[in-house]
């Protein structure tokens, strides 16, 4: 029971909010899991209800939360990605327990641009297949994909699955390495209705080009994940 003393040097809605984020982060709350209700969190830590509405807030605001109209309140399903092994987003999602979908937003062969030449190592006006994709969690949008292949890779986009990387281990080109740039960006409008986000919702820009076993640039994408859905975490040593 934390009260309500107004002499405490940390709002009371701080409070309740650290130690709600510390439960969740120590597993104690499971991603999915429902909060109680504003009333009864009031009465458990002897708050008002505007100070629990306040934590709420808080909560939400650093993607931890997510409030559901006429359903409550429930722990976000944050997805980390580990950036010392090479995984495909369909492997990051499944090893989570979570079911991982694609929907098709564009995709085609062309020329490689100037950035993809450059990128993919290709000589200029090199044939490239282009798959754009909104790639969702349990049924949550987290990324809007690009990925440019080699077309020797993969001729014809109709071939890949879900797991663009499951695709080109079946051709015998999964990358095994791969050199990615993590940019902070205020989302844009086509890629935030995509998304479900507010347009300059803060978000991560992922540059990755994967290498094959033969040191092969066989993968060029940008990927634009929510900033409050995905994680990506490094170990140091």
């Amino acid at each position: 029971m934390m009260g309500e003393a107004p002499d405490s040097r940390v709002p009371r809605y701080r409070e309740l909010s650290d130690q709600i984020a510390r439960q969740i982060e120590d597993g104690d709350l499971a991603p999915g899991a429902a909060l109680p209700p504003e009333r009864t969190l009031a009465e458990l830590h002897g708050v008002s209800r505007v100070t629990v509405r306040k934590a709420m807030e808080t909560l939400s605001g650093r993607g931890l939360i997510e409030q559901r109209r006429g359903a409550g309140t429930f722990v976000s399903k944050r997805v980390s990605q580990p950036l010392s092994v090479l995984t495909s987003f369909s492997e990051d999602v499944a090893a989570r327990g979570m079911v991982a979908k694609s929907r098709l937003v564009h995709s085609g062969v062309g020329r490689a641009s100037p950035e993809e030449v450059i990128g993919l190592g290709l000589a200029p006006g090199h044939p490239v297949t282009r798959i754009i994709r909104l790639r969702s969690a349990d049924g949550q949008p987290l990324a809007l994909e690009a990925a440019t292949v080699l077309n020797v890779a993969l001729p014809d986009p109709s071939l890949a699955s879900d797991s663009l990387y499951a695709t080109l281990a079946e051709r015998g080109m999964r990358p095994v390495r791969a050199v990615q740039r993590l940019t902070a960006i205020a989302i844009d409008a086509y890629a935030a209705g995509l998304l479900e986000v507010e347009p300059g919702a803060p978000a991560l820009l992922i540059t990755r080009i994967g290498y094959t076993a033969e040191d092969r640039a066989v993968e060029f994408t940008r990927s634009t994940f929510r900033g409050d859905r995905w994680d990506f975490v490094a170990e140091l040593s």
